[in-house]
């Protein structure tokens, strides 16, 4: 995004720069202020529920979400004071108090650490605040995603992104303070909800409350080390999404999407999410097969196969005429395929009978 900067002000003693309808947490980032955060993500409306981003303001009477606030021309804003920072070990010190544990798995999603990550920071290594636990885990038929809402905090990331980036509206909030719970229409399944299973809902949570299930079988090979990420596209369709894949000795262990890719931006569809073990299943082809006159598929070479496949075009050309070769391009390939796809129907053929399956 393009800023055109035409005011000034102040943080923690810096003079900053910034446009119109900037808040003032955008405007610390992209300073390279750091301000905590749990209920914010970028792609979302700003929440201010959890409260962490407090800063004060010169001339308000008390702390400001920096998330919600706008800037303002000649604004002086303080980010770190001992105050601020005494409010916000507290604020974490609740949060944690509520769930069940707080360092969760890498691959339960892309955000997962976030909270666990904020407690280090602020040395809570156990808290003196106590009572009762929040929220409620669901069993779930489905095979994707893992709702464990003893984690949950509340922060509605996932309501906000089902909502907002997907439009989906598949889970929402029911009840209030300790009887909150992130539910589907009528408390049912997913499955049986307005749920594509993208898996937004997995990689925006920062506390793991929302999880991968299919990443978190392979939980026990990764123990506690970092799955490494190879940054690549999703192969399904022609969008091009950047996605990041997990891997631990050289298996595919989980797909995280790029929060920067700028096809998705983050989103994903439950193919590009979910859909990667046939990368190594047993079952995929490592080699060209032919069937023989036995009738059964034999291995063979490159070679062989394209010189089959040919043969095969050009008898049905012969007995059938070129009516009788219809061709359908993959939406999974690039534009350079589907263009000699289109010379080998209507220039081998003589034929219009192309097609492309993202049409559909």
């Amino acid at each position: 995004m393009t800023h055109t900067f035409n005011s000034f002000g102040e943080i923690d003693g810096v003079e900053v720069a910034f446009s119109e309808g900037e808040t003032i947490l955008e405007v610390a980032q992209r300073h390279e202020k750091e301000i905590p955060t749990l209920c914010y993500d970028p792609r979302l409306e700003p929440f201010g529920g959890c409260r962490l981003c407090i800063v004060e303001l010169e001339g308000a009477r008390n702390p400001v979400a920096s998330c919600t606030t706008k800037a303002t021309p000649g604004m002086v804003v303080r980010t770190a004071t001992d105050t601020i920072e005494a409010y916000r070990k507290t604020l974490l010190e609740m949060v944690v108090s509520e769930n069940r544990e707080v360092d969760v798995s890498p691959l339960r999603g892309y955000a997962a650490g976030e909270l666990a990550d904020l407690r280090d920071k602020y040395a809570i290594n156990g808290t003196h605040i106590t009572g009762a636990k929040s929220g409620t885990n669901k069993t779930d038929e489905n095979p994707f995603i893992l709702r464990d809402y003893e984690l949950c905090i509340s922060c509605y990331r996932c309501v906000r992104v089902c909502a907002e980036q997907e439009g989906d509206h598949a889970i929402n909030v029911m009840n209030r303070g300790f009887h909150t719970q992130i539910t589907t229409e009528f408390d049912g399944l997913l499955k049986d909800s307005a749920c594509t299973f993208c898996g937004q809902c997995i990689q925006t949570c920062p506390t793991g409350a929302l999880a991968d299930k299919k990443a978190l079988r392979a939980e026990d090979e990764v123990a506690d080390a970092i799955p490494d990420k190879t940054r690549t596209i999703c192969p399904y369709c022609g969008v091009g999404c950047s996605v990041d894949i997990l891997t631990q000795n050289e298996k595919i262990v989980g797909i995280h999407p790029a929060m920067d890719g700028p096809a998705n931006q983050g989103a994903l569809c439950v193919k590009g999410q979910f859909a990667y073990d046939f990368v190594q299943h047993s079952d995929r082809l490592k080699t060209p097969l032919i069937r023989g006159d036995d009738g059964e598929l034999h291995a063979a070479t490159w070679e062989d196969a394209l010189d089959k496949a040919a043969e095969g075009f050009r008898k049905v050309n012969a007995e059938h005429g070129r009516h009788s070769i219809y061709g359908i391009a993959s939406g999974r390939a690039p534009s350079e395929a589907a263009y000699l796809m289109q010379k080998f129907i209507r220039v081998g053929f003589g034929s219009n009978y192309i097609d492309n399956c993202s049409r559909a």
